[in-house]
């Protein structure tokens, strides 16, 4: 039986709950606790990119992240995200934008095409907000960010989403009148005051969680900044130097093996070049989401935390999102097919 396609653009998502932080959070601790139970199929990403991995810096890459998920979202598809750093200043578009495809889970048939470039954003952020539920201090007062991209936005307001105790909000960037801007926008959506500083040392010192998004080619964070007890959610690739991971007293992972393949991460690189064991990695986080490993245990203790992003975790939330559509009757219908006659005598 002939099933149209649902195209999805980036307002129909956000009518159908894209944009709904607290929906993103909720979604991605299922999705942790079905990573722990193994009810998924994660091939390895794919990156298409012109050069080695530094090449990613200057021209971009494009990651194709198929996946599928059991549990309650029965679900199969692929997201296409690329990411071109010179977007922002010299095109005016978002350095990330993607499309994610799903499948009917029975039929394997394409069921919808829809914006992923929000979807993304939101379900990393959310990432780490399961993170912080589970390894952050509950007394967290001060929140330090470094990087005022789009990304650092959604991991604002995962973190004021779970953390009831945010009192400080630090932000820095290398462009001044950018980490300005960020928290004029993030004042007027989260109603927190948010503080510019200089630079990264003044955004990690003294901050009970501090998050770094950018895109660095250098490390930027240095053990000597970080309080005691803190939570380190590490968003980008090279970002901290090699001793703060050889300093955390616990170091929390989203998938080793993922992280391992993508190898662009600080504690990729170290594994790669034989000065870290994967012994010393705790846990996945699923493992701590589904309580078979203890998350935090001290206050006293810095724990690290990076996040490589899963696609299983893009087609979780995608749908949901088609759900939603087709229950409000949102989003436009295409043909696929055409002519079916046509189709029946060459397949």
């Amino acid at each position: 039986m002939k099933k149209n396609l649902l195209f999805l653009n980036q307002e129909d998502v956000k009518q159908c709950g894209g944009d709904d932080i607290a929906l993103a959070i909720n979604t991605m601790e299922k999705v942790f606790l079905l990573h722990y139970e193994k009810e998924y199929v994660l091939p390895n990403k794919t990156i298409l990119r012109w050069g080695g991995k530094e090449s990613e810096s200057i021209k971009g890459r494009i990651n194709s992240m198929p996946a599928s998920i059991g549990g309650d979202f029965e679900s199969i598809g692929i997201k296409w995200i690329a990411s071109s750093p010179q977007n922002p200043e010299k095109y005016g578009l978002p350095r990330a934008t993607g499309v994610t495809i799903l499948n009917d889970p029975e039929t394997l048939i394409p069921i919808a095409v829809m914006d992923g470039t929000l979807l993304s954003a939101m379900r990393t952020g959310a990432n780490s907000g399961v993170a912080a539920k589970f390894l952050a201090n509950k007394n967290s007062e001060v929140l330090g960010l470094v990087g005022a991209g789009a990304q650092n936005k959604t991991q604002l307001r995962a973190i004021l989403e779970v953390m009831e105790n945010i009192k400080v909000i630090k932000i820095a960037d290398l462009n001044t009148e950018r980490a300005a801007m960020f928290a004029k926008e993030m004042e007027d959506i989260t109603g927190y005051p948010i503080t510019v500083v200089e630079n990264a040392e003044e955004a990690v010192r003294g901050s009970d969680i501090f998050i770094t998004a950018t895109v660095t080619k250098k490390p930027i964070v240095k053990k000597d900044w970080i309080k005691k007890g803190a939570l380190y959610i590490h968003v980008g690739s090279h970002e901290c130097e090699f001793d703060v991971i050889d300093t955390a007293d616990k170091v929390v992972v989203d998938d080793w093996e993922e992280l391992k393949h993508r190898g662009v991460e600080t504690i990729s690189i170290m594994f790669e070049e034989g000065l870290f064991d994967e012994k010393n990695i705790h846990a996945n986080l699923g493992e701590i989401v589904s309580g078979a490993r203890k998350g935090r245990e001290l206050d006293d203790e810095f724990i690290y935390f990076n996040s490589v992003g899963l696609g299983i975790q893009d087609v979780a939330i995608s749908s949901i999102i088609y759900k939603n559509a087709i229950e409000k009757g949102i989003g436009t219908s295409l043909d696929l097919w055409g002519n079916t006659k046509t189709l029946q005598q060459t397949t």
